[in-house]
């Protein structure tokens, strides 16, 4: 009998690529993943993961093992979630990570809507940028996820988690008020190639934006200043450091002194969110109502088209 438990072990090396890490996120010691992953080894009756310098991937068998793994620990979520129903208290706590703009914008006045409709659910929210809820979702430290697309997130298709479109938005040119193209109604990123840039840090689906706009347009941009908190990315602006691509939302109630924001011309980059759960778990009585309230929020309220 393969213990489910294994398969979330199996899953998070798969995911993580080190059995350190995997540990990491699983709250166990090294040791102790890598003595489940030999017990699921003598369960199945053979090897599933290979170690080397470069870390820990899975072998042919534990490829094949993997996929059942993704459809097993779904059902089990929905298992859970009709339990949770037929126990119906519809009370407890559902843990949401999202990324700032996004807590703004969908998660805190859907936690309003809910006070209303659901009071008996609680919701704990954890700050995560937009590209390291979806992992947290996959390792069971939170229950939600608000995302951004990036590159590496796991495909629409994946079946370890089922998404639900919240809103896309474009992100608009922040120039310092003097600059030459301030006056134009819209700005087109070529004409941006020469200038400094201010950006996120690498890593930042944000980041990733912007140097692909700028690669469509033909240039690769001169990164001059880094900052993950857009007030300090407009602050900079201001001061004359830079030219930057920020996402509308994130320039919502912000102070935009010695700046000019103008949209960006033709097919304007975009940053798409979307929230996401474990596979299964999307129709659990607690979480349910979460991502319900997050998308009447994101159709009625942001003002942004759907994702």
């Amino acid at each position: 009998m393969i213990d489910a438990r294994r398969l979330r072990i199996l899953r998070a090396v798969a995911d993580h690529r080190t059995v350190t890490a995997a540990a990491a996120a699983l709250y166990l010691t090294p040791s102790a993943v890598s003595q489940q992953l030999a017990a699921l080894e003598q369960e199945t009756g053979h090897r599933l993961v290979e170690r080397g310098a470069r870390g820990a991937r899975l072998t042919a068998a534990g490829e094949i093992l993997l996929s059942h793994a993704n459809v097993v620990l779904a059902q089990l979520e929905r298992a859970e979630a009709e339990l949770a129903e037929y126990g119906a208290g519809v009370a407890g706590t559902v843990t949401v990570a999202a990324f700032a703009t996004g807590i703004g914008l969908v998660l805190a006045p859907a936690l309003t809507e809910l006070a209303r409709t659901a009071p008996g659910i609680r919701v704990k929210v954890q700050d995560a940028e937009g590209d390291a809820s979806v992992p947290m979702v996959l390792d069971r430290q939170v229950d939600v996820a608000v995302a951004v697309e990036y590159r590496g997130a796991p495909a629409e298709d994946d079946r370890r988690l089922t998404r639900v479109p919240l809103y896309s938005e474009p992100f608009d040119a922040v120039l310092p008020v003097d600059h030459r193209l301030a006056d134009q109604d819209q700005v087109a990123v070529a004409d941006l190639a020469k200038d400094p840039w201010i950006s996120p840090y690498p890593g930042n689906p944000c980041h990733d934006v912007v140097v692909l706009a700028c690669e469509h347009a033909g240039f690769a941009p001169r990164f001059e200043h880094a900052s993950d908190d857009f007030r300090a990315v407009v602050a900079l602006a201001g001061a004359d450091a830079g030219v930057a691509l920020v996402p509308r939302s994130a320039l919502r109630g912000m102070e935009l002194t010695g700046v000019v924001v103008r949209p960006v011309e033709g097919s304007a980059p975009t940053r798409r969110v979307f929230a996401a759960v474990r596979q299964g778990a999307e129709g659990h009585p607690l979480i349910r109502p979460v991502l319900d309230a997050m998308e009447a929020v994101a159709v009625r309220e942001a003002g942004l088209a759907r994702a």
